[in-house]
């Protein structure tokens, strides 16, 4: 694990178990120069919320480790950093549910995925 420093501000945490899509995300990262640190349980994103603070966290809701719970402990733990909930776009319910538990955003992960670059490049240039 880095310890606080240079990319610092521009840390973003995201719970996602896909590892093809954790792939993508990295790559995309990578590129931009933005450093993402992924965790596959909610107690894993909350160790990671005790040592840094991220500009962005990012919940795969059909991830398997309890994505809600993630969503809330995150919220709780993280005031008001943005969070952002991606999931399968027949999945209404899941999206509201998500909402209520504490995203700021939801989106199917086509248009999560076709936006990648510009999310982060958004928590970039608030740095």
């Amino acid at each position: 694990m880095r310890g606080k420093g240079v990319w610092e501000n521009t840390v973003v945490l995201a719970l996602i178990d896909d590892l093809f899509f954790q792939s993508k995300l990295l790559e995309t990262a990578k590129q931009l120069g933005v450093e993402v640190r992924t965790c596959a349980t909610p107690e894993a994103l909350d160790s990671e919320m005790a040592n840094c603070t991220p500009k962005l966290i990012v919940v795969d809701l059909n991830a398997h480790a309890n994505p809600l719970e993630a969503v809330r402990r995150a919220r709780v733990a993280g005031g008001d950093i943005p969070l952002i909930g991606f999931l399968s776009h027949v999945e209404r319910d899941l999206a509201e549910r998500a909402r209520t538990a504490g995203c700021r955003e939801v989106m199917p992960r086509s248009k999560f995925t076709q936006n990648l670059a510009t999310i982060l490049g958004r928590v970039k240039s608030d740095s």
